[in-house]
């Protein structure tokens, strides 16, 4: 029989939300979790994501905690080193390479990366398992109405529930976040990223690579082999007229120019997926709660896809709140918790958006001056062994 009252409503069943739904019910919430779309579970069907998501090592008690890691792991690629290549010079060929190894700061990879569809096949199928939890995809959330006590959310089935605390997790254009009345600040870079995977000849060897030089960084992210050969995931941000064009670019030539701009590093870079394209957007919500809801992930925050920050930002966001759900059960959605879930949260997101959003200016220039300064402060960042694991650390999340 269908619910009408649960103690958490999540709003968005991407993969955070699916994360979210997985923890909470772990912890012994009964839980409802919508989103208007079902997910698409397989590769190579249109619609898919083709994007994929590094797990840093923070995240990954999330997802043990959550029942989630043992059945990601037999799919992940470890991420021991983060590669930083700036080929800002006049052709496109290295002219800085610096490695940040995970074996300095420790025993562990800095991450795991998996394709973002895998990730929704492997979540929903943890949920199908969790009696606590009962998830509606291809329903919505279409309004909200709160009071000191309880949440009451309409859905898009005609439906209304009653809950204690309402999560949004529906993205940078968060209906939920609109319906508390929460005002955003957004800043366009006139940027798009191409997403897709390629095979390469030359084995990636676990390094996650990021090439400088204009338009946006080019980044190879590593991925199981694919039918015999190594691959990765290629996240590939430019301008938009130019992303444009290599979206609508013949094959042969669109391999031509990624094998160009990845420095052939790995050797002919061939397609192996289709290509999809992004907006390029930073996004921070004014504050991280309202009346009996909490905002995380894009409905939070949202920046661009540099340095593995984005998912990750997303589920420290639920770490905190399942802590503090965990530890006053009683006091779940209260404004109290949800004053301390923001306090606790809100700084360290601005911080991030703000650091994130300097880094992909820096990755944009152009002119040969300030392509000359990125690459000596790179070197310079790197010389400096203290500062280098800091930067590291501060990476990860880790203090």
């Amino acid at each position: 029989m269908t619910q009408t009252r649960y103690d958490i409503v999540i709003s968005g069943g991407g993969i955070a939300g699916l994360t979210a739904a997985a923890a909470f019910g772990r912890a012994g919430f009964s839980v409802l979790c919508v989103d208007p779309a079902p997910p698409i579970t397989e590769r190579d069907v249109e619609g898919s994501d083709l994007r994929t998501t590094a797990f840093l090592q923070p995240a990954r008690g999330l997802l043990d905690e959550a029942g989630l890691w043992e059945r990601l792991a037999p799919h992940a690629a470890p991420l021991q080193i983060m590669r930083i290549v700036d080929a800002g010079g006049d052709q496109p060929e290295p002219r800085i390479v610096k490695d940040f190894n995970a074996s300095d700061i420790s025993d562990l990879p800095f991450g795991w990366n998996l394709p973002n569809w895998l990730l929704r096949r492997e979540m929903v199928a943890r949920l199908d398992e969790m009696e606590n939890v009962d998830l509606r995809l291809g329903t919505a959330t279409t309004s909200l109405f709160t009071r000191m006590s309880e949440a009451r959310v309409g859905l898009s089935d005609g439906s209304k529930v009653r809950t204690k605390l309402v999560i949004a997790a529906d993205g940078r254009n968060s209906p939920m976040r609109e319906a508390a009345g929460i005002s955003i600040h957004t800043t366009r870079y006139g940027q798009k990223a191409l997403a897709l995977a390629v095979t390469h000849p030359i084995p990636h060897q676990n390094v996650s690579t990021e090439i400088h030089r204009s338009g946006g960084p080019f980044t190879l992210v590593p991925l199981p082999d694919y039918k015999g050969q190594p691959s990765s995931a290629l996240v590939w941000m430019e301008r938009g007229p130019r992303a444009k064009e290599l979206f609508e670019m013949d094959v042969p030539a669109f391999e031509a120019a990624m094998t160009e701009r990845s420095c052939s590093l790995f050797g002919p870079l061939t397609l192996a997926s289709r290509r999809t394209i992004w907006p390029i957007i930073s996004q921070s919500a004014d504050r991280l709660w309202g009346e009996r809801i909490a905002l995380v992930a894009e409905a939070a925050h949202v920046v661009p896809p540099i340095g593995a920050q984005g998912l990750n930002m997303s589920l420290g966001d639920m770490r905190i709140l399942l802590d503090l759900a965990k530890s006053a059960p009683g006091d779940l959605g209260s404004a109290g918790m949800l004053e301390t879930y923001h306090r606790k949260r809100f700084t360290e997101v601005k911080l991030r958006v703000k650091g994130i959003d300097m880094l992909n200016r820096a990755s944009m220039v152009e002119t040969r001056g300030l392509r000359d300064a990125r690459a000596m402060g790179l070197n310079a960042l790197y010389s400096l062994s203290p500062v280098r694991k800091t930067l590291m650390q501060m990476g990860l999340g880790v203090r």
